[in-house]
């Protein structure tokens, strides 16, 4: 498989989790799995700003990265409350 196919199929899903504190807030969760750290982080951001925009949310607070490294790949998870 080409490094193009492994990209773009690797590109996780994204998914509305929890609930903050505030009312009718929860934590919005984008995350990627790609061939470098940098396309990962791009790709996460990216994926939170869909989903969020998806949702018709609005952003609330700071963005949480965490990537893990792999042998041959990065996977990177960023979350962001948002409200209705």
């Amino acid at each position: 498989m080409s490094m193009f196919h492994l990209s773009v199929l690797s590109l996780a899903a994204v998914a509305l989790c929890g609930h903050g504190a505030e009312a009718g807030c929860r934590t919005v969760v984008g995350s990627a799995d790609m061939v470098t750290t940098d396309l990962a982080k791009f790709m996460a951001n990216a994926a939170l700003k869909n989903a969020i925009a998806a949702h018709g949310l609005k952003p609330s607070g700071q963005i949480k990265l965490t990537c893990r490294e792999d042998t041959f790949t990065t996977y990177c998870k960023a979350s962001r409350p948002a409200c209705s």
